[in-house]
């Protein structure tokens, strides 16, 4: 990879939609020379894909939880990610240290929504039972614009 493609990326992580034409214009590339850096990022696995960012207060989603999810037995990442995916609700999965196995990030229209949610999380075949703690305010929020 080189300064072209960090570039490429760059410009793609603020705008998901450029064209390839706008890209171009960007890292100084023609339009077609753009498509085939972002079509060989992809091929390479740099660039997993393409996704669109939601501003949950729109949706009215201002519940906001963090869940602590602990599993029965051994169960891979990858498996635990794929029961998560289907909850839309989980905005944010990692694996953690710690007894639990994994932490989420939730969020949810009201309490209700929440509890349903996080019924659908410890449904899932793998998962034991879960903890959870519930945002009042949020103090600091650099990662969001």
């Amino acid at each position: 990879m080189d300064a072209i493609d960090h570039r490429v990326i760059g410009c793609l992580l603020r705008d998901g939609r450029a064209t390839y034409a706008e890209i171009g214009a960007e890292v100084g590339l023609s339009a077609p020379a753009a498509k085939r850096r972002v079509d060989r990022l992809r091929a390479s696995g740099a660039i997993r894909g393409f996704t669109v960012v939601v501003d949950p207060s729109a949706l009215g989603w201002t519940t906001e939880a963090y869940v602590e999810v602990y599993c029965q037995g051994t169960v891979s990442p990858q498996d635990l990610r794929r029961s998560l995916e289907r909850v839309p609700e989980v905005v944010g999965a990692c694996t953690v240290s710690g007894a639990a196995d994994a932490l989420l990030h939730m969020l949810a229209v009201d309490i209700r929504h929440l509890e349903q949610a996080m019924e659908q999380v410890r449904d899932e075949p793998n998962v034991d039972h879960t903890e959870s703690v519930i945002v009042l305010s949020r103090l600091i929020d650099r990662g969001r614009d």
